[in-house]
Formats: structure tokens, C-alpha cells, sequence
């Protein structure tokens, strides 16, 4: 078996066991009987079970940091259906973490997630939001990210423009 194809096999499961049991709830036992491979062998991979989350959620780290550094202030609702797409894309993990919130502290997770929805919501309204501008953006990015995780087993098709445009719609546009 190759190494980085068994060291996806264990993430899979993993991020399986850990969205239905939670983190603390899964031993590294567990993971390894369901892969049929020695605890050792998954040792070979991953030194411990905070490594191998911290594998899990560094997927999702990377790309959201890349998509805030990479936006432009500009076509709101562009931004919002392309930020609902990196959510979904990741809503396995966010489910995670809002099924087990010590998973924030992974990474600095909840210190970093502020930072890039304050950086989204500067770039949904500008520089000088008003108070109520700034809870309607954070309604709309959070709402969006909500609908990831609360509809997750529906199809993105179905979820997306009714998440979109109610994010919209938060923001005050048609």
C-alpha cells in the first residue's frame, strides 16, 4: 500500500469517525481497526491524534487563507456563492468543529475564522461599515456557512442559490 494513499485512508476515516463520534469520543484504535491496519502502522503516519486533526483541518485553513488574500472588493453576490463553495467543500470539517468546538483551538481556528470574516465582511461593504451593516454581513457569511453543515447530506444544487440569495438578501441586495 502507498504511504500517501494510506495516510488519505486514515484522514477518511478519521474525519468519518470524528464528524459522527467526535474527536475526543474516537481513539486511534478505533481508526486503525476500521482500516484494518495496526495502531503502530497508523503511528507511522501521524504521531498523534491532535496530528492527525490538525492534518484534517489544514486543508481548509490553506484554502480559506488563500481565498480572503485573494479577493477583491467588488461583485458581492460572486463572492458569497464562491465563499459558499470553499464552505461546502470543507462542511465535513466545519461540522466538526461545531460538533466539538476544543477543535477551535486547533490552528488557532476560532482566532482566525474572526479574522477572515472581518476581512470578508471589509470586503462585502467597504472600509466604514455601519453597526448594522457589520451584523447583517456577519449574518449572511455565517448564515452561509450554516446552511454547509445544517444541509450537508442535500445536494449543493438545491442548497446553494436558496443560501446565496438569503445571504443576499441579509446584505439588503435583491
Amino acid at each position: 500500500m502507498a504511504g500517501s494513499d494510506t495516510k488519505e485512508r486514515i484522514q477518511a476515516v478519521a474525519r468519518k469517525l470524528f464528524v459522527e463520534q467526535g474527536i475526543q469520543n474516537t481513539s486511534l484504535r478505533q481508526i486503525a481497526d476500521k482500516l484494518g491496519i495496526t495502531k503502530p502502522a497508523l503511528y507511522y503516519h501521524f504521531t498523534s491524534r491532535d496530528d492527525l486533526v490538525r492534518s484534517i483541518v489544514q486543508p481548509l485553513v490553506e484554502e480559506m487563507e488563500s481565498f480572503v488574500d485573494g479577493q477583491e472588493q467588488g461583485d458581492t453576490q460572486q463572492l458569497l456563492a464562491d465563499y459558499f463553495d470553499l464552505i461546502w467543500r470543507h462542511r465535513d470539517v466545519i461540522g466538526m468543529m461545531v460538533r466539538e468546538l476544543s477543535t477551535l483551538s486547533y490552528m488557532d481556528l476560532g482566532t482566525r475564522m474572526f479574522v477572515w470574516r472581518r476581512r470578508l465582511i471589509l470586503l462585502l461593504l467597504g472600509p466604514d461599515p455601519t453597526r448594522a451593516q457589520h451584523v447583517a454581513a456577519t449574518v449572511a457569511l455565517g448564515g452561509l456557512a450554516d446552511c454547509a453543515v445544517e444541509y450537508a447530506d442535500a445536494p449543493a444544487e438545491e442548497v446553494k442559490p436558496a443560501a446565496v440569495a438569503a445571504a443576499a438578501a441579509a446584505l439588503g441586495q435583491a
